[in-house]
Formats: C-alpha cells, structure tokens, sequence
C-alpha cells in the first residue's frame, strides 16, 4: 500500500502547474532547437540571415517540389527557422510560431521528404501541437503578457 500512496504522490506532483511549465518549456527549446539548427546550415557562418549561395542551389535542386520560387522559399525557410525557434524559447507569441512551424514541417512532409512521417515529422507535429493545444506554460512571456493583460481587464472596486 505505501508503493500506492507514493504513486498517487508523484502523480498529484506531476499534474501541477510548475511541473507542467517545465514540460512546456523542454517542449518549446526541443521544438526551436529542431528548426535553429536546420537554419544554420542555410546561413553563412556568423550571420542569421545571410543564406548562402549552396543554399539556393538546394532549393532549385532538392527542394524544387516547394510550390515557391527557390529564391523565395530559401530566404522564407531561413526567416522561419530563425525567428520562429526564438521566439518559442522566449515564450513569446508561442502558439502563432508553433503554428506556423508546424506549418513548414507539413510543407517540408508533402514536397520534399515525403517518406519522412514516421518518426521524424510525426514528433515535429505532435511537438506543435502540444504548443498550440497548451500554450508557452508559466516560464514564457506569453504568461507574463496574459498576467499583465489580465490585471488591466479587471475593473476597479470602489473604495468604500
């Protein structure tokens, strides 16, 4: 019975809010993490968003199913997977940039690694969703902005 009582424990401590919030946070550096080390490889060394010639090359080459020019979809890609990754790890409009890598990964899935579902674009997604369904967690500033909205929405008592 104390193996029970233990259990149950660890998991009323599991389905709190801090243990969640950390979840959320690995989830959102797991997730940037992906997509910042694609666009790295796209990039003159030292630079964000300098994409480098061997880049455009590959997405006249090996990419070319993108239904985008080459040019277009290599400097697209390389804003997304720089500015979207950052903006997950600060927790800050989290769900949007969930969305819309969850959106280049289905792009990625249908034109140009359509073999690729299982297991690596299924657990990009089911990262994404995550993100979308729950959120940045309290560790972000998505919270501290919902915090602060929040306190503004609420009216003012009158002082008796």
């Amino acid at each position: 019975m104390k193996a029970v009582a233990l259990y149950r424990r660890l998991v009323v401590l599991l389905q709190g809010s801090f243990a969640e919030a950390l979840v959320l946070l690995f989830v959102r550096v797991v997730f940037a993490g992906i997509f910042w080390r694609s666009g790295e490889t796209k990039v003159v060394a030292g630079t964000w968003f300098k994409v480098t010639e061997e880049t455009y090359g590959l997405f006249a080459t090996d990419f070319s199913g993108v239904p985008l020019p080459p040019h277009l979809a290599a400097n697209l890609s390389n804003a997304a997977e720089h500015v979207f990754p950052l903006l997950l790890v600060l927790g800050l409009a989290t769900r949007l940039s969930a969305g819309a890598l969850l959106a280049m990964t289905m792009v990625i899935q249908i034109f140009v690694f359509p073999d690729a579902w299982w297991p690596t674009h299924s657990l990009w997604v089911a990262l994404a969703l995550v993100l979308i369904t729950r959120g940045a967690g309290l560790f972000s500033f998505d919270a501290l902005l919902n915090h602060g909205l929040a306190a503004v929405q609420q009216p003012r008592r009158a002082h008796a």
